[in-house]
Protein backbone atom coordinates (compact mmCIF):
# COMPACT_ATOMS: atom_id res chain seq x y z
CA UNK A 1 0.00 0.00 0.00
CA UNK A 2 1.76 3.61 -1.18
CA UNK A 3 2.11 5.88 2.03
CA UNK A 4 1.09 8.95 1.44
CA UNK A 5 3.48 11.84 0.70
CA UNK A 6 4.83 13.54 3.81
CA UNK A 7 3.44 17.40 4.47
CA UNK A 8 5.50 20.08 3.52
CA UNK A 9 6.74 21.61 7.04
CA UNK A 10 7.48 17.66 7.93
CA UNK A 11 9.47 17.25 4.86
CA UNK A 12 11.47 20.75 5.69
CA UNK A 13 11.51 19.45 9.26
CA UNK A 14 13.06 16.05 8.77
CA UNK A 15 14.95 17.56 5.82
CA UNK A 16 16.81 20.22 8.55
CA UNK A 17 16.59 17.42 11.06
CA UNK A 18 18.81 15.44 9.00
CA UNK A 19 21.55 18.34 8.28
CA UNK A 20 22.04 18.73 12.26
CA UNK A 21 22.41 15.26 12.76
CA UNK A 22 25.19 14.12 10.02
CA UNK A 23 26.88 18.08 11.50
CA UNK A 24 26.29 19.72 7.98
CA UNK A 25 24.21 22.23 10.84
CA UNK A 26 26.34 22.61 13.81
CA UNK A 27 25.47 23.23 17.56
CA UNK A 28 25.24 27.11 17.87
CA UNK A 29 24.99 27.78 14.26
CA UNK A 30 22.57 30.30 12.97
CA UNK A 31 20.06 29.22 10.64
CA UNK A 32 18.93 31.26 7.41
CA UNK A 33 16.43 33.70 7.58
CA UNK A 34 12.76 32.41 7.72
CA UNK A 35 12.20 34.36 4.51
CA UNK A 36 15.55 32.63 3.05
CA UNK A 37 14.32 29.59 4.38
CA UNK A 38 11.10 29.94 2.88
CA UNK A 39 12.11 31.03 -0.21
CA UNK A 40 14.96 28.00 -0.76
CA UNK A 41 11.62 25.17 0.22
CA UNK A 42 9.23 27.36 -1.56
CA UNK A 43 7.08 27.62 0.99
CA UNK A 44 5.01 30.29 2.70
CA UNK A 45 6.18 31.75 5.76
CA UNK A 46 3.70 30.05 8.21
CA UNK A 47 4.37 26.59 6.64
CA UNK A 48 8.47 27.63 7.33
CA UNK A 49 7.44 28.44 10.87
CA UNK A 50 5.67 25.14 11.45
CA UNK A 51 8.45 23.14 9.96
CA UNK A 52 10.29 24.92 12.98
CA UNK A 53 8.23 24.75 15.85
CA UNK A 54 8.63 20.96 15.34
CA UNK A 55 12.17 21.70 16.03
CA UNK A 56 12.51 23.63 18.65
CA UNK A 57 9.40 21.23 20.47
CA UNK A 58 11.80 18.35 19.54
CA UNK A 59 14.69 20.75 21.37
CA UNK A 60 16.87 20.84 18.14
CA UNK A 61 16.43 24.55 17.00
CA UNK A 62 15.91 27.53 19.85
CA UNK A 63 14.14 30.64 18.47
CA UNK A 64 16.21 33.63 19.89
CA UNK A 65 13.42 36.58 19.34
CA UNK A 66 15.20 39.29 17.13
CA UNK A 67 17.96 37.16 16.82
CA UNK A 68 16.89 33.82 14.91
CA UNK A 69 16.89 30.59 14.94
CA UNK A 70 19.86 28.62 16.27
CA UNK A 71 20.96 25.13 16.21
CA UNK A 72 20.47 24.00 20.02
CA UNK A 73 23.59 22.43 21.86
CA UNK A 74 22.37 19.01 22.73
CA UNK A 75 21.13 18.97 26.41
CA UNK A 76 22.14 16.28 28.61
CA UNK A 77 19.21 14.10 29.14
CA UNK A 78 18.43 13.33 33.08
CA UNK A 79 15.87 10.99 34.51
CA UNK A 80 13.67 11.23 37.06
CA UNK A 81 13.27 8.61 39.65
CA UNK A 82 10.07 8.23 41.09
CA UNK A 83 9.32 8.08 44.58
CA UNK A 84 12.79 10.18 45.24
CA UNK A 85 13.19 13.93 46.45
CA UNK A 86 13.88 16.44 44.35
CA UNK A 87 16.21 18.08 43.20
CA UNK A 88 18.43 14.98 43.77
CA UNK A 89 16.06 12.52 42.18
CA UNK A 90 17.26 13.97 38.60
CA UNK A 91 19.90 11.52 38.25
CA UNK A 92 23.48 12.67 35.71
CA UNK A 93 27.09 12.64 35.27
CA UNK A 94 28.38 14.20 38.78
CA UNK A 95 29.43 18.34 37.98
CA UNK A 96 27.20 17.84 34.90
CA UNK A 97 23.95 19.60 36.99
CA UNK A 98 24.18 22.17 39.86
CA UNK A 99 21.12 23.46 41.91
CA UNK A 100 20.23 27.17 43.22
CA UNK A 101 17.66 27.33 45.81
CA UNK A 102 15.41 30.23 46.69
CA UNK A 103 13.60 29.95 50.16
CA UNK A 104 10.35 32.36 50.45
CA UNK A 105 8.04 32.14 53.50
CA UNK A 106 4.47 32.44 52.24
CA UNK A 107 0.74 31.60 53.43
CA UNK A 108 -1.02 28.82 52.02
CA UNK A 109 -3.46 29.82 48.78
CA UNK A 110 -5.30 27.88 45.61
CA UNK A 111 -4.01 24.76 45.15
CA UNK A 112 -1.61 24.29 47.94
CA UNK A 113 -4.37 23.93 50.38
CA UNK A 114 -5.88 21.28 49.04
CA UNK A 115 -2.74 19.75 48.14
CA UNK A 116 -1.32 19.87 51.90
CA UNK A 117 -4.62 19.75 53.58
CA UNK A 118 -4.49 23.08 55.28
CA UNK A 119 -6.45 26.14 55.74
CA UNK A 120 -5.86 29.07 53.65
CA UNK A 121 -2.81 31.15 54.84
CA UNK A 122 -1.38 28.63 57.28
CA UNK A 123 2.21 29.14 57.42
CA UNK A 124 4.64 27.41 54.51
CA UNK A 125 7.72 27.70 53.23
CA UNK A 126 8.40 27.52 49.44
CA UNK A 127 11.66 26.11 48.10
CA UNK A 128 12.18 27.64 44.04
CA UNK A 129 14.55 24.95 43.08
CA UNK A 130 16.53 25.80 39.26
CA UNK A 131 19.06 23.40 38.09
CA UNK A 132 21.25 24.44 35.71
CA UNK A 133 23.52 22.59 32.39
CA UNK A 134 26.14 25.37 32.48
CA UNK A 135 24.36 28.43 32.12
CA UNK A 136 21.29 26.88 30.87
CA UNK A 137 18.29 26.20 33.11
CA UNK A 138 17.58 22.86 33.11
CA UNK A 139 14.43 21.64 35.36
CA UNK A 140 12.20 23.58 37.66
CA UNK A 141 11.04 22.70 41.26
CA UNK A 142 8.88 24.43 43.72
CA UNK A 143 8.63 23.02 46.66
CA UNK A 144 6.43 23.65 49.88
CA UNK A 145 6.88 22.51 53.74
CA UNK A 146 4.94 23.42 56.54
CA UNK A 147 6.50 26.24 57.97
CA UNK A 148 7.22 24.28 61.70
CA UNK A 149 8.82 21.45 59.50
CA UNK A 150 11.04 23.66 57.11
CA UNK A 151 15.68 23.82 57.64
CA UNK A 152 16.38 27.28 58.90
CA UNK A 153 19.50 26.96 56.57
CA UNK A 154 19.71 25.21 53.28
CA UNK A 155 22.74 25.15 51.15
CA UNK A 156 22.30 24.60 47.32
CA UNK A 157 22.09 21.31 46.54
CA UNK A 158 21.31 20.07 50.00
CA UNK A 159 17.44 20.29 50.21
CA UNK A 160 16.88 16.75 50.23
CA UNK A 161 18.84 15.73 52.61
CA UNK A 162 17.93 18.60 54.67
CA UNK A 163 14.47 18.30 54.72
CA UNK A 164 14.98 14.74 55.12
CA UNK A 165 16.81 15.13 58.63
CA UNK A 166 14.10 17.71 59.87
CA UNK A 167 10.97 15.80 59.03
CA UNK A 168 9.03 12.39 60.93
CA UNK A 169 9.71 9.24 58.81
CA UNK A 170 7.18 9.12 55.33
CA UNK A 171 4.56 6.79 55.08
CA UNK A 172 2.93 7.42 51.80
CA UNK A 173 4.23 9.19 47.95
CA UNK A 174 1.78 10.01 46.01
CA UNK A 175 2.61 11.16 42.48
CA UNK A 176 0.50 12.57 39.49
CA UNK A 177 2.44 12.96 36.39
CA UNK A 178 0.80 14.51 33.30
CA UNK A 179 2.04 16.71 30.18
CA UNK A 180 1.56 19.81 28.96
CA UNK A 181 2.67 22.86 27.45
CA UNK A 182 4.72 25.40 29.84
CA UNK A 183 3.35 28.69 31.18
CA UNK A 184 4.65 31.65 30.54
CA UNK A 185 6.40 31.91 33.55
CA UNK A 186 7.97 28.44 33.08
CA UNK A 187 8.84 29.55 29.27
CA UNK A 188 10.62 32.61 30.81
CA UNK A 189 12.43 30.83 33.43
CA UNK A 190 13.40 27.59 31.54
CA UNK A 191 13.96 29.61 28.76
CA UNK A 192 12.24 27.41 26.17
CA UNK A 193 9.78 27.57 23.85
CA UNK A 194 6.01 27.76 24.09
CA UNK A 195 5.56 24.44 21.94
CA UNK A 196 7.95 22.53 23.77
CA UNK A 197 5.62 19.75 26.02
CA UNK A 198 7.10 19.62 29.59
CA UNK A 199 6.67 16.86 31.77
CA UNK A 200 4.78 18.05 35.05
CA UNK A 201 5.13 15.77 38.44
CA UNK A 202 2.88 16.67 41.34
CA UNK A 203 4.12 14.34 44.56
CA UNK A 204 2.42 14.52 47.93
CA UNK A 205 4.59 13.02 50.58
CA UNK A 206 2.60 11.91 54.23
CA UNK A 207 3.84 11.17 57.28
CA UNK A 208 3.14 8.02 59.39
CA UNK A 209 0.35 10.22 61.11
CA UNK A 210 -1.29 10.98 58.01
CA UNK A 211 -0.12 14.62 57.61
CA UNK A 212 1.06 16.36 54.95
CA UNK A 213 4.09 17.17 54.63
CA UNK A 214 5.54 17.62 51.46
CA UNK A 215 4.54 18.94 48.38
CA UNK A 216 6.65 19.39 44.77
CA UNK A 217 5.54 20.96 41.84
CA UNK A 218 7.95 19.69 39.50
CA UNK A 219 8.48 20.97 35.78
CA UNK A 220 10.75 18.84 33.26
CA UNK A 221 11.53 20.13 29.92
CA UNK A 222 10.46 17.15 27.62
CA UNK A 223 13.43 17.24 25.22
CA UNK A 224 15.82 16.32 28.16
CA UNK A 225 14.18 14.73 31.34
CA UNK A 226 12.95 10.86 30.88
CA UNK A 227 10.52 9.74 34.21
CA UNK A 228 11.31 5.93 35.72
CA UNK A 229 8.57 4.51 38.37
CA UNK A 230 9.27 1.00 39.48
CA UNK A 231 7.34 -1.44 41.48
CA UNK A 232 8.03 -4.17 43.36
CA UNK A 233 5.57 -7.00 44.01
CA UNK A 234 5.80 -9.63 46.65
CA UNK A 235 5.96 -12.76 45.96
CA UNK A 236 5.74 -15.48 48.50
CA UNK A 237 7.49 -19.10 47.69
CA UNK A 238 5.38 -21.41 47.80
CA UNK A 239 5.69 -24.59 50.24
CA UNK A 240 6.70 -27.77 48.61
CA UNK A 241 4.16 -30.71 48.63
Amino acid sequence: MTQPAPSRRHAIADDLRNQISTGRLKAGERLPSEAQLAARYEVSTPTLRNALALLQAEGLVEKIHGTGNFVRHPLRRTTYVGGGYAPSALTAAEGALHTTIRTTNLGAHGRLTALLKVSPRSSLTEFLCLTHEGKTPHSLARIYIPRDLAPADVPDGLLAARLSDQRPPLAVIQETVSIRLPTPDETTTLRIGSTLAILSITRVATDTAVRVVEVALLVLPGDRADAVFTTHHRTEGRRAE
